[in-house]
């Protein structure tokens, strides 16, 4: 097999970014549609409107629903046709952006993604997460091309409520450790089909990780107070461009699986995806038999910036054994990343890893308390 490294076109980020979209739009279309949820929209609808028409560019502003469903993407691609755009953006959080992204590969034209938060990896990359118009995850739609313009605006993303920070931490912080499996296991990409991952994809990844652990605590405090700081781009940068080119080049694994099948679970619907991600990370690390002192510095970091370590954090509280089961087999479904493990992977398995997880994210919270 061969080796993969897949990327955007143009990534820009920097405070006051926002107000270069319209240069950027100008080069990839004439008219475009405009899609973010009431949030995003009210935050940097009029600066994106401002920056098209002092381009030349046009532009059709659409709200989203707030579900990356089918029924949505179809819903926007008759809007774009009907209004004659040759161009998509996409503004706020993951689920716009995946949508984003998936109208444009219908419609065949260039995207530029602005992330609104810093909350996920999805804005780099070439895939969109489906789910149902209930929140529940259906599949992964992978793309023929990331997309044509990522640009964040880290003045925006500093202004938003911390815990979309912390979220995309969350996701950024399974980056290394599902990239790590898949250099281990030598499976082919779930995303790309290509393997082993490249030597710069697992340096991205590893970079992204030591990255969280020195400037997590420095950025989310920052943030708390509205401020940009170096530590701030830093983890923007992971939360958004490390994260989003280690994980489609590096590989997925457990931690993502178990995000998913965390979602059977009406209970965990109200939590981030990176929060769900984070759990992910520590029960695929007791799954594979990672050494304690990596499962710990997870753990530490975890709580250093409020990422849940526990199913309790998740809004699970006191979950039957069936529950857990009823994840487990959902995280091992076929087709799941949990397959990228070198190893075979049961239902059995990662129910007892998940059960084990939570007591060992629990037995932190107390010695953090003590």
């Amino acid at each position: 097999m061969s080796r993969m490294f897949l990327a955007p076109s143009r990534y820009v980020q920097g405070a006051g970014a926002l107000a270069e979209i319209g240069i950027h739009a100008a080069r990839m279309g004439t008219k475009a549609l405009f899609i973010g949820g009431k949030t995003s929209l009210d935050v940097c609808g009029s600066r994106v409107e401002a920056g098209l028409k002092n381009n030349k560019v046009g532009c059709h502003r659409e709200v989203f629903s707030g579900e990356c469903s089918d029924k949505e993407i179809s819903r926007l691609v008759d809007v774009a046709k009907a209004n004659g755009v040759d161009l998509v953006i996409a503004a706020g959080g993951g689920k716009v952006i995946d949508t984003g992204k998936a109208v444009s590969y219908e419609m065949k034209i260039p995207v530029i993604v602005v992330p609104t938060i810093a909350a996920t990896d999805s804005p780099c990359s070439a895939v969109s997460v489906i789910y149902s118009e209930h929140g529940i995850f259906e599949r992964y739609l992978v793309l023929p091309k990331n997309p044509d313009c990522v640009l964040v605006d880290t003045t925006i993303v500093a202004n938003a409520p911390v815990e979309f920070l912390v979220s995309g931490m969350g996701d950024a912080l399974a980056t290394y450790w599902e990239a790590d499996t898949c250099a281990k296991s030598c499976k082919p990409n779930a995303l790309t089909g290509a393997c082993p991952p490249t030597l710069s994809s697992l340096a991205l990844a590893r970079l992204c990780y030591d990255t969280l652990l020195e400037y997590g605590l420095q950025a989310k405090l920052a943030v708390e107070q509205k401020s940009v700081t170096p530590a701030v781009e830093a983890v923007v940068e992971a939360n958004t461009l490390l994260s989003g080119l280690g994980f489609e080049s590096g590989g997925l694994a457990g931690a993502h699986a178990v995000h998913n099948g965390l979602t059977v679970l009406e209970a965990s619907h109200a939590r981030f995806h990176g929060e769900k991600v984070a759990f992910g990370v520590v029960t695929q690390m007791v799954l594979e038999g990672r050494p304690s002192k990596d499962v710990d510095q997870v753990l530490d970091f975890c709580l250093s910036v409020g990422l849940p370590v526990c199913l309790e954090d998740l809004g699970v509280s006191g979950p039957s054994r069936e529950d857990v089961r009823r994840v487990a087999e959902a995280t091992t479904a076929p087709g799941e990343t949990i397959h990228s493990t070198w190893f075979p992977v049961t239902a059995e398995m990662v129910e007892s890893a998940i059960w084990a997880a939570d007591a060992l994210g629990r037995n932190a919270r107390r010695r953090l308390r003590t």
